[in-house]
């Protein structure tokens, strides 16, 4: 049945796609824009003029990439790492070697809901990028424009809101392989349909739908799939199911616009459902009588829902004072159906059905700014409200704390911030960007982030920047309530842990070039330098029976030195980068402290675009270089030895993409055809330095992606 259902969803996007193809309507050429950005910004500017190192990921780097969801992009840029999970089907994102609680995910400058919290941890194969215009990304702390979380940085995405021509419709079929599993419009590969429509009535309203159907069967890699199971029953069974868990996902959105002069109002609307199949590995036997041995897994699917409604309404007061005000309410939650699946027969014998986890967000952010009549200074102030309702059932564990004793918790976060900042144009080469935000918890201590930012332009095309930062995390629902007894070792949450606090320092220099010939190029040198203190850790709370407690133990320090050039000539595009990352973690967890001295990474990237106008076509080849890695991790066997901290050395490994896009019929048909992770990569080798415990292997392997895969991307749009 789902394969049916998946070749008629498939056949139908391609009859759309026959269909538009056979329409003739003139082409409407767009207009080439400065570069604007919004992130962090007092009011859009071009990005030479702000304060913040901005990087932008265009439309058009997504196009080259085929990307359809956010973590098809990410991989590509430096001090960014995607980080999968196969067991849970997640992929999150790091930078500065810390993990996505550090790093704010937005969406039109709101923080995207997650399963324990808002912004932070969100699964990047969760963000659909059919009606994104651009993506803005500023690494350091931004804990006065965006709040709790922003210690290493923001990724915001910024969705489209206008069309060239009255209407614009574009249909898309993707077919890409996983690894070299496929069967066309079936169950192996990645199938992906897509549909936009979007229209100007007049110079005043615009609307937009849109709906993705993106199928992801899974990898199988070395494993036996649904239906494995030994011939012997006596022997233990470990490889049933998927190497990468199998996933499908919907996305639907819509957007309303009204805008006239300088009031724009706009409303926009996303749903989101995600189903995922867990198949365990580990196979039992049970007696049946009448039948004899039956074998069994315990299998489990994964339901999520996300409801994304967001409000926002911009424009001026009293001829001058510049307003921004966003409303936003957000759901998301986590079912869970567990059944017991005997494999010679396909019969499920349900066993539990019921909400896992889920999250409501009400949230609020408002802006006032240009209260001077003058161009010399600018003053921004403004407020966000959060009131984050969370719910977690008994299956993440009990929970120990004050007022409950197991069963399900239900707990409401609230903060109510203020903040202001300002820019104040010293000269017309040199600004300067203070900031302070004041935060008033629920249920922490009140805090504060602070910011410092210069920027000076000189003859020649040079620019130097300087800022400093401090930002604050709140602890998560896992590590504030879950007490999980016995999953690690009896893990306890500790609802008295305090925030952790980051500081960032960064300097940064930029050279553009532009040529009579037409040649342009812009070299960039940065360093950046970030302190975490108080970083929760899990600690040590008692040796016998062996618990664990989250706790704030550990500090983290992190020195990124980076390099990025940019080539642009005559139909040759161009860019080359390399970072070199240190990372200083101490921890004691009570019976082991680790060593603080700093280990150091080496990244690098390139890729390279050349355009063929006579063919339209775009030929592109990404790569990056992960250098070798290192950490301290805990080794020992908890029944025989003492906990103790060992060096860990994660081999390098490189991504490889390549792509070639082809545009035919002025522009209306586009055809992308490529290749992502031609390298090969699917485990990647771990070597602790020690004897190997109970919890550490002496050599492991990573599982960082599912092998070399290759796509076609098949897109009509349609413009009149």
């Amino acid at each position: 049945m789902r394969m049916q259902f998946r070749a008629k969803v498939s056949l139908f996007f391609i009859s759309v796609l026959s269909l538009t193809a056979a329409a003739q309507e003139n082409d409407t050429i767009k207009g080439v824009l400065e570069e604007v950005v919004v992130t962090g910004q007092i009011e859009p500017q071009s990005i030479n003029k702000s304060v913040f190192n901005v990087r932008v990921i265009s439309n058009e780097d997504i196009k080259r990439q085929a990307g359809n969801n956010l973590a098809d992009v990410m991989n590509q840029y430096l001090n960014i790492t995607v980080m999968p999970n196969n067991s849970t089907g997640k992929s999150t994102v790091s930078m500065f070697g810390l993990d996505g609680q550090y790093l704010k995910i937005l969406v039109d400058n709101v923080p995207l809901v997650t399963d324990n919290g808002l912004g932070n941890n969100v699964d990047l194969t969760q963000i659909n990028l059919d009606d994104i215009d651009h993506i803005e990304i500023i690494e350091g702390s931004m804990g006065v424009t965006h709040g709790a979380n922003a210690v290493s940085g923001i990724i915001n995405i910024i969705t489209k809101k206008a069309t060239s021509t009255d209407y614009e419709v574009s249909a898309t079929v993707q077919e890409e392989t996983i690894g070299d599993e496929y069967e066309p419009f079936a169950n192996r590969g990645r199938h992906i349909q897509a549909l936009r429509v979007a229209h100007s009535f007049n110079s005043n309203w615009f609307a937009s739908i849109g709906a993705n159907h993106n199928d992801f069967t899974g990898f199988q890699d070395t494993r036996g799939g649904e239906n494995y199971t030994p011939y012997d029953p006596n022997t233990p069974q470990t490889n049933r199911g998927y190497s990468w868990l199998p996933k499908e996902q919907w996305f639907t959105n819509a957007t309303l616009r009204y805008q006239k002069g300088l009031t724009r109002v706009f409303y926009k609307f996303d749903y989101f459902n995600e189903h995922i199949d867990y198949y365990d590995p580990v196979v039992g036997s049970e007696v049946v009588t009448g039948v004899g041995i039956l074998r069994y897994s315990n299998d489990r699917k994964y339901d999520t829902q996300r409801f994304y409604h967001h409000l926002n309404a911009s424009g001026h007061l009293f001829n001058q004072l510049s307003y921004n005000v966003s409303a936003s309410y957000q759901k998301q939650q986590r079912d869970v159906n567990e059944y017991r699946y005997y494999i010679q027969t396909g019969q499920q014998t349900p066993r539990f059905d019921e909400t896992f986890q889920r999250t409501e967000v009400l949230y609020s952010t408002g802006t006032l700014s240009n209260f001077f009549k003058n161009s010399i200074a600018d003053l921004q102030i403004g407020y966000e409200l959060v009131n984050t309702d969370g719910f977690n059932s008994a299956l993440s564990g009990t929970f120990n704390n004050d007022d409950q004793q197991g069963g399900d918790l239900n707990k409401r976060l609230e903060n109510y911030d203020v903040f202001a900042a300002s820019e104040v144009k010293v000269s017309e080469r040199f600004s300067i960007r203070p900031g302070a935000r004041y935060s008033f918890q629920s249920k922490f201590d009140d805090q504060w982030a602070a910011s410092l930012g210069f920027r000076q332009l000189f003859n020649q095309g040079y620019e130097a920047r300087a800022s400093f930062g401090r930002s604050y995390r709140t602890p998560n629902y896992d590590e504030l309530y879950t007490y999980m007894v016995d999953a690690n070792h009896n893990v306890q949450g500790n609802s008295a842990l305090l925030p952790e606090t980051g500081y960032t320092v960064e300097l940064s220099g930029r050279k553009s070039t532009y040529t009579a010939n037409g040649l342009s190029i812009s070299n960039a040198l940065n360093v950046t330098y970030n302190d975490v203190q108080d970083r929760i850790e899990l600690a040590i709370v008692n040796p016998s029976p062996l618990a664990y407690k989250y706790i704030n133990i550990s500090n983290y320090k992190s020195f990124l030195a980076s390099t990025s050039n940019s080539f642009k000539y005559k139909n040759w595009d161009a860019r080359v980068g390399v970072t070199l990352l240190g990372i200083s973690r101490k921890i004691d967890t009570g019976l082991a402290a680790s060593d603080d001295k700093f280990l150091f990474n080496v990244q690098a990237n390139a890729n390279v675009g050349y355009t063929v106008p006579k063919w339209n076509t775009v030929f592109s080849v990404y790569y990056k270089l992960m250098g070798r890695s290192q950490q301290f991790v805990q080794t020992g066997s908890i029944d025989t030895e003492a906990p103790q901290f060992h060096l860990q050395e994660i081999e390098s490994f490189g991504l490889l993409d390549a792509s070639v896009r082809k545009s035919f019929f002025s522009g209306r048909f586009d055809a992308t055809v490529g290749a992502r992770n031609l390298l090969d990569v699917v485990n990647v080798q771990s070597n602790v330095a020690s004897n190997a415990g109970a919890h550490s292997a002496g050599t492991t392997n990573l599982l960082m992606g599912y092998g070399r895969s290759y796509f076609l991307k098949l897109t009509y749009n349609l413009n009149f």
